[in-house]
């Protein structure tokens, strides 16, 4: 099986403070156990979310912090009670590493709502050591927040699904919203959104993407298969989707008003929330209330939609749209990604990098 082992040594890249600059950085894992798996990381997608962290937007960044939370490695050693992975295994780690195992969501096989859930980075894991994610070369990760990539899909594919596929997938699963003949809407059309229409269209839904410009119509509907595309800014367009959408996933993660997205939903259609948002977001009681319509949030997903998402896209043949780069580059990743300047998601190549060599003289 395995066997339990001290601490062990880690090289990755950190930012130090809230200007969110990465720069190579070595520091101690937390000690393995006998449930945990240590993983070599072979890449690691770049959420938007990873710039809130970095930037301490959210106001509870703690430095040193290594970020990233879409890691697809291979195994190199188990603990002695492994049951579900073998050395040489090729696995992913999501976006939590821990949960209380006790409460009604943990118990319900929903463990991204507990409210004691460990954070794959910036956070303190029940040894009293800071977690520190995947933009580095090694991990230990207990079992349960582990995943087994399905053989023959590309690491690289993989890592996206690992937070923005089973993003959008989880709420789709959730609200009864798989039925082949829905229409749906993906506003934003990001690293998630790109995964939500790809996944949608894939249930057989008719997927319209509604965006603030047409710069991305042609990609949307030439190369991700979109059946529609909607200028948010245009009134005659907003107008033709009135009442006429099951669902919208509401990718965009910085302030928007919500009436004009509302108003296209017909009798009980679903508005889902997934930007990380640190304002108030306002809307009239009576889009809601004249058509029973429902506001709703979702986070991530679980392991088991994780692996649901993962068997899903690999039945489908479904890839994420990706751009590859390495991890001295990671800062000028995170500077186009503000900007969007991506199609439709970075993912850092970790073993192809020079990480020990860059990061050997840095120590924490």
């Amino acid at each position: 099986m395995g066997s339990e082992g001290g601490e062990k040594k880690a090289l990755g890249w950190a930012a130090r403070d809230p200007s969110g600059v990465l720069a190579p950085y070595s520091y101690t894992l937390r000690s393995t156990g006998a449930d945990d798996v240590y993983i070599k990381v072979i890449c690691c997608g770049i959420c938007h979310t990873d710039i809130h962290q970095i930037k301490n937007d959210l106001g509870m960044s703690n430095y040193p912090m290594v970020p990233g939370h879409e890691v697809v490695g291979e195994v190199v050693e188990v603990g002695s009670d492994v049951s579900k992975f073998a050395v040489g295994d090729v696995v992913g780690v999501g976006v939590i590493v821990g949960c209380c195992g006790s409460c009604k969501p943990c118990s319900s096989e929903l463990e991204q709502y507990c409210n004691k859930r460990i954070w794959s980075y910036n956070d303190v894991y029940t040894d009293g050591k800071p977690t520190q994610g995947g933009f580095a070369d090694t991990m230990i990760v207990n079992q349960k927040f582990v995943v087994k990539i399905p053989e023959g899909m590309a690491v690289e594919q993989a890592a996206p699904l690992l937070c923005a596929g089973v993003t959008v997938y989880s709420p789709l699963s959730h609200f009864g919203l798989m039925a082949s003949g829905l229409k749906g809407g993906i506003l934003g059309l990001g690293g998630v959104g790109h995964m939500g229409v790809k996944i949608a269209k894939a249930m057989g839904h008719h997927v319209t993407v509604i965006s603030s410009s047409d710069k991305k119509k042609e990609e949307a509907m030439q190369h991700l298969g979109a059946d529609d595309y909607v200028v948010s800014s245009d009134p005659a367009e907003m107008q033709r989707l009135a009442d006429s959408l099951d669902y919208i996933i509401d990718t965009v993660p910085v302030f928007h008003p919500l009436e004009p997205y509302l108003a296209c939903l017909k009798l009980d259609g679903k508005l889902i929330l997934m930007g990380v948002i640190n304002t108030p977001l306002q809307f009239l009681t009576p889009l809601v209330i004249l058509g029973r319509k429902v506001i709703s949030g979702s986070f991530i997903g679980s392991i088991k939609e994780t692996e649901e998402v993962l068997a899903f896209c690999k039945e489908k043949g479904l890839t994420s749209t990706i751009e590859t780069v390495k991890i001295d580059e990671l800062n000028t990743a995170f500077e186009r990604l503000s900007k969007n300047d991506v199609r439709y998601r970075f993912v850092v190549d970790v073993a192809g990098s020079n990480l020990v060599e860059e990061a050997a003289t840095t120590t924490s």
